[in-house]
């Protein structure tokens, strides 16, 4: 992608704040509509590697899922039940004691703004690993590949610790050393579902450009992701007063977000963001990348992005 890079000194503060914390981190920030030269900044910082995607590949879920609903190929208010099949603990409708009936709608929100992952599973069945595959498709994320849903990336860490599809995958994560945490395919880009940090923004630039899906579907995805319930590891790199609409993914020593960020002036930029810890524990890094000293230098990929100056106060 043609455009301006981060100036040396900022590409290198990125760098130390990755370094500090003891993560491998990949970033990609780009102006939303920037198409010449003259207007199409970026920060990068690794990203056009490979990343663990984790439930960050619900955006893509979630553009098919408008899609579909654009085309008249689904009712958003018809209603489904989530069954035993899909409830494997967790939040939302897949920590329910019992099956539960839904609509669309509430299952493709509930997947977005708390990341339900029977939601998602049930949505993802009913659009079809073909209609998600085909936005990767349309969109040219040429580094992207999903192994296919929730289900599909549990079961694969299930047989990794020596289960069978009826094991208890708390019991087996449990139970689990932590170089067999490590060794997962889950955790490993190539060999799971995963992306690069500017394959995600070029998804995330689509949506808010309206070339991702019809305006109308564009602009359901875009309220829908602004309503996440989590929005505090993009947050903490940004002053007060902007606005966060994206979706986090974690994983054994994965925390990435992406999402478009908005100023109070009306610029927009879309950020991905994917941390690696590399302290050999099979952990995520959030509290080193979390804590006050790193949100107060985590703000270098906003300053740069920022040509103009932005009112901050201290993070709290």
């Amino acid at each position: 992608m043609s455009g301006i890079t981060a100036a040396a000194p900022a590409t290198a503060e990125i760098a130390d704040i990755f370094t500090d914390a003891g993560a491998a981190g990949f970033l990609h920030a780009r102006k939303i509509g920037a198409a010449g030269a003259t207007d199409a900044a970026e920060v990068t910082h690794g990203a056009d590697e490979p990343v663990v995607l984790a439930s960050v590949f619900k955006i893509l879920v979630l553009t098919a899922y408008v899609r579909a609903v654009a085309a008249g190929e689904l009712d958003p208010t018809g209603r489904t039940t989530v069954t035993a099949r899909y409830r494997i603990g967790g939040v939302g409708t897949a920590g329910f004691a019992d099956d539960v009936e839904a609509s669309w709608r509430d299952l493709a929100l509930n997947m977005m703004t708390m990341s339900d992952n029977a939601a998602t599973d049930v949505l993802y069945h009913r659009l079809g690993a073909d209609a998600v595959n085909r936005v990767i498709d349309d969109l040219g994320l040429d580094g992207t590949r999903l192994i296919g849903c929730c289900e599909d990336l549990f079961a694969s860490v299930v047989a990794d610790l020596g289960g069978t599809p009826d094991s208890d995958l708390d019991e087996l994560l449990g139970s689990a050393t932590p170089e067999q945490i490590l060794a997962l395919d889950a955790v490993h880009p190539v060999r799971t579902s995963h992306s690069t940090p500017r394959d995600v923004t070029t998804l995330l630039n689509a949506l808010w450009t309206d070339t991702a899906a019809p305006a109308d579907a564009c602009r359901q995805a875009r309220d829908i992701m602004a309503q996440q319930i989590w929005p505090h590891r993009l947050t903490s790199g940004f002053p007060n007063g902007v606005r966060i609409a994206a979706k986090t993914g974690t994983l054994p020593t994965w925390r990435n977000e992406a999402g478009v960020v908005t100023y109070p002036d009306g610029r927009q930029y879309a950020v991905a963001v994917f941390t690696r810890d590399l302290s050999r524990r099979p952990t995520a890094p959030g509290r080193r990348l979390d804590r006050p000293g790193g949100v107060r230098r985590g703000r270098a990929p906003a300053r740069t992005l920022t040509p103009s100056p932005v009112a901050r106060t201290p993070s709290l």
